[in-house]
């Protein structure tokens, strides 16, 4: 790990304020657009436009590169608000600060200013790193990249790139020139203007915007110094530079989710009155428990998302591996993703024949399914955990995955 960015130590920042910061954002730019990027697809280039004015962007990068230079705390606040709004931009937020974070704590100078300071300027990253031959184990690669020269040269095929098409630069995956072990895989960060890189179509349920289609790299020379990190680095990048954010983030951007589908229902039960009885949705014992058992679900939640977020940034500034929480931090997104799903269904439940229809209730819905898919799909993460609790070992690396 960089030493620059250990022992960084950071006034406690008013979380609250940070907070309203964001949902500024979100009320003026961010939700006005949600319907119209759901119905029509539409990547959401302002709304990151509008995060990276405010430096939001930048939220891990040190202040000496441009950034905010804040913990992880503050990155899950604003993964939280902004998927409150837009499911589809919280996830291209998140993919592109985790890929913005793997830089910072892995790459060089030289790097850091040529691929950190543009950010504050609207510069969007994203991971790029699942392959179809292994499915939802994402961190298995198959494809190789090879030499020419002092160049490397990018083959592959990538199934889900959140961004594709879209982003400015990758952060790419593959197994190193002559590797003789899965494990042996190296990160490049790509510019996504590189001859040879062909993003695919992105049509879906849910999250819409968020344009996580194929793309494939044929024959793209990457420059010696765009590698990320030093030989046999490839596996700590994975494990301490890649998951810890794109796990807290993917969490934090379900509880926004669920959050938002309980406020939505319960506004709308309030306000909504059967004038033969002239009682309220609300008046029901029945739709009020529906919402109650949702609320108990987001509570439990935030308190883990802040101790989490603390215990990250603590191992941050200790130089130590962040793959120490990887479990926990599986637990919370399968978590996350499990309440979203349980808040979207009881709010189109609680909504009835007016939840059904194109709008927020029915959009939440969709959108919350990907969090049961997206890597480690909560099927795959579950057996991760109940591995570990009987004491097997979790086998990732072996042919065929886990």
């Amino acid at each position: 790990m960089s030493t620059s960015i250990q022992g960084a130590v950071h006034a406690q920042p008013d979380y609250e304020q940070l907070r309203q910061e964001v949902r500024r954002i979100v009320e003026e730019t961010i939700r006005p657009r949600a319907e119209l990027t759901d119905r029509e697809g539409i990547f959401p280039r302002e709304n990151l436009l509008a995060l990276a004015r405010s430096g939001w962007n930048g939220v891990l990068i040190e202040e000496r590169w441009g950034g905010k230079g804040l913990g992880h705390l503050a990155f899950a606040i604003a993964a939280q608000e902004v998927a409150k709004a837009c499911p589809s931009t919280s996830l291209v937020y998140v993919m592109h600060v985790g890929a913005v974070q793997t830089i910072s704590l892995y790459g060089n100078d030289d790097q850091k200013e040529r691929w950190l300071r543009p950010v504050r300027e609207g510069s969007i990253g994203t991971y790029s790193t699942s392959e179809r031959a292994s499915g939802g184990h994402w961190w298995f690669n198959f494809s190789e990249a090879s030499r020419d020269g002092e160049d490397y040269i990018l083959n592959a095929e990538k199934s889900f790139t959140t961004s594709s098409g879209q982003a400015d630069f990758y952060v790419t995956q593959t197994r190193s020139p002559g590797a003789q072990t899965p494990t042996d895989v190296s990160f490049f960060i790509v510019d996504g203007k590189l001859d040879g890189i062909t993003p695919g179509v992105w049509e879906a349920l849910g999250v819409r915007g968020n344009h996580s289609g194929p793309i494939t790299y044929a024959g793209v020379r990457i420059a010696p110094q765009d590698k990320l990190g030093t030989a046999g680095q490839g596996r700590e990048i994975l494990e301490s530079g890649v998951s810890p954010v794109y796990l807290i983030g993917l969490g934090s951007t379900w509880l926004g989710v669920a959050e938002a589908a309980l406020a939505a229902a319960t506004d709308y039960v309030q306000k909504m009155t059967h004038r033969d009885f002239n009682k309220r949705l609300a008046d029901y014992q029945v739709i009020r428990q529906q919402l109650a058992e949702a609320k108990v679900l987001v509570s439990s939640l935030k308190p883990w998302q802040a101790e989490l977020a603390r215990q990250l940034d603590e191992l941050q500034a200790q130089g130590r591996p962040q793959v120490e929480l990887l479990l926990p931090l599986v637990e919370f997104k399968i978590h996350a993703a499990e309440v979203a799903n349980k808040a979207t269904r009881a709010a189109l439940d609680v909504t009835g024949g007016y939840g059904y229809k194109r709008g927020i209730f029915e959009r939440l819905f969709r959108d919350a399914r990907a969090g049961i898919a997206m890597g480690p799909s909560n099927n795959i993460a579950r057996e991760w955990i109940g591995k570990s609790l009987v004491g097997l070992p979790l086998e990732l690396w072996h042919e065929g995955g886990d």
